[in-house]
């Protein structure tokens, strides 16, 4: 009869807490994930998004929990939605059904605005490869580049296809900078325009009918699937959550796209990313890489929206207030918000916020289509 040991079975019992087997590393993403949490919760930072991520890193870090081995509910949660590219799709319908294109399709070439502001992730791709010290892959470079679109759904979906190893530092800086949007943009703003640039009054849009809001998610689908085909699963579902809520005869699928889907997924998404939040995979040079260059390729996309408004200034009768220019990155609606208050800051009487939200909308479906092309061309 085997003799019961009870000092081994202290030391079995002792070195099977979690306490004992805490690395300092996971101390420190403790510390990250309570910085997190304390930006979601007090300061209302995207706390749909970072309070979840910042949970899920939490989870992801307490010692032999097997949350996130194979096996563990996280790791289910990632591999059916994160690991399939299902989860961000399923936002994008969300986001569709809640997008209103009307500014958009009022003033089209507003579209330009959105346009210019994607030249943040060109410039971040090629400053990723180039950065000494970092050693970064073509597929990484891309993937970091998107953050530059300021769009947290199609950032996951193109790193997951190109580089998911660096999904949680990715995911961190996009969304991160997505609600750090009233502060990092302003400073740009009133850097690249003067106050008279900023007092610009735009004429009020024109009415959009239901026709033409029907009509424009199937007009941009086609010449999706024409151009840029490995964008269609983002802008198809982009398009579709948007179609159910014009129609006007889906308003029951348009309700559960704009709340229980989207909340939904919201959780999921966000738990499991922050499971990619792991000391040994988050904690090294390249995710400082990754955050330097994420908040250049935000500032730089936010910039260039504002020097393409002032571009086309000097060839239009109909002034644009560059203003809305910033608007381009498809931070939905806060970089709209921005834009409005910092307008209403030089004219109280000057209400841009529906004019801003035209490059706003276009800047969703530019982001989605560079994250097409990035992954055309390196998938």
């Amino acid at each position: 009869m085997e003799t019961l040991n009870l000092g081994q079975l202290l030391y079995n019992i002792l070195y099977s807490t979690g306490l004992l087997n805490l690395q300092w590393t996971n101390l420190v993403m403790i510390g990250v994930c309570f910085v997190l949490l304390y930006l979601a919760i007090a300061r209302g930072f995207e706390p749909l998004l970072l309070l979840p991520i910042s949970f899920g890193g939490l989870l992801s870090n307490i010692p032999l929990a097997g949350i996130i081995d194979e096996g563990g509910f996280l790791w289910h949660i990632y591999g059916a939605g994160i690991g399939t590219g299902i989860f961000p799709l399923l936002i994008f319908v969300g986001v569709g059904a809640m997008t209103d294109f009307g500014p958009l399709i009022a003033n089209p070439r507003l579209a330009l605005l959105g346009a210019a502001a994607q030249f943040g992730i060109f410039t971040t791709l090629i400053g990723a490869v180039i950065l000494p010290g970092m050693n970064f892959t073509l597929k990484q470079a891309a993937s970091i580049g998107i953050i530059g679109g300021a769009d947290g759904p199609t950032a996951i979906y193109v790193t997951t296809k190109l580089a998911p190893e660096l999904l949680g530092a990715i995911a961190v800086a996009a969304y991160s900078y997505m609600a750090l949007v009233p502060i990092i943009q302003p400073p740009i703003m009133r850097w690249l325009t003067t106050p008279e640039e900023r007092k610009i009054k735009m004429s009020q849009l024109r009415y959009v009918s239901k026709t033409e809001k029907i009509i424009f998610p199937l007009i941009v689908l086609a010449l999706c699937a024409l151009f840029v085909p490995p964008a269609t699963p983002l802008i198809g579902a982009l398009m579709f959550g948007n179609l159910i809520n014009e129609c006007g005869q889906t308003n029951r699928l348009a309700d559960t796209a704009k709340n229980a889907l989207i909340n939904i997924v919201t959780i999921l998404l966000g738990l499991s990313v922050g499971s990619k939040l792991q000391a040994e995979q988050f904690l090294n040079i390249q995710t400082i890489g990754i955050l330097i260059l994420g908040l250049c390729a935000f500032s730089v996309g936010s910039g260039a929206g504002v020097l393409m408004a002032k571009f086309m200034n000097l060839f239009s009768k109909e002034k644009i207030n560059p203003l809305i220019g910033s608007a381009g990155v498809s931070a939905v609606p806060m970089a709209a918000r921005v834009s409005n208050k910092l307008g209403l800051e030089t004219d109280s009487q000057n209400f841009l916020m529906m004019h801003a939200m035209g490059p706003n909308v276009s800047g969703v479906i530019g982001s989605a289509v560079v994250a097409g092309v990035l992954l055309a061309v390196f998938q």
